[in-house]
């Protein structure tokens, strides 16, 4: 009976403690933005800092001068993995923090070129990774990249 009752108190002990951990965490929920300039208009955030987890919106590389997918598939693929640079470094982390990526492309003969592009912004291990084949992408995009990071 005795033993009954302290894994009762155990197991509400623990509900509690995680019920507060999450509340915690909702609690430290911040927006990540960098400046978006014609797309400001858009109803996202870049990304949502919970606690140490980063969630990454899915982003094209486009050029932020012109706001156009360049002609070429690995200047696009790296203005799409500078962008996300500059979203983890406002958050504090780095390339090195993401854990998870899915990269959307609707011509998957440019897996080479985007692989080609993406090993170079990682020092060691890479993210777990999903390369899916899709339906045409917004603005034309070639690439569209979405993530989790946690520091």
């Amino acid at each position: 009976m005795k033993t009954q009752r302290a894994l009762g108190l155990i197991l509400v002990a623990a509900a509690l403690t995680s019920s507060m951990v999450s509340q915690e965490n909702v609690s430290t929920r911040r927006i990540v933005n960098l400046p978006r300039g014609a797309t400001a208009d858009l109803p996202f955030s870049d990304a949502i800092l919970v606690g140490n987890t980063l969630y990454m919106s899915g982003s094209i590389g486009l050029n932020p001068e012109t706001m156009k997918v360049p002609a070429d598939p690995k200047e696009e693929a790296k203005l799409l993995l500078d962008r996300y640079q500059a979203i983890l470094k406002e958050a504090g982390m780095t390339m090195e923090n993401l854990v998870w990526v899915t990269v959307y492309c609707p011509d998957l003969s440019l897996y080479s070129a985007f692989n080609e592009v993406y090993r170079s912004y990682f020092k060691r291990d890479f993210p777990a990774r999903a390369f899916i084949g899709s339906s045409p992408l917004l603005f034309g995009g070639r690439f569209e990249m979405q993530g989790i990071a946690v520091k």
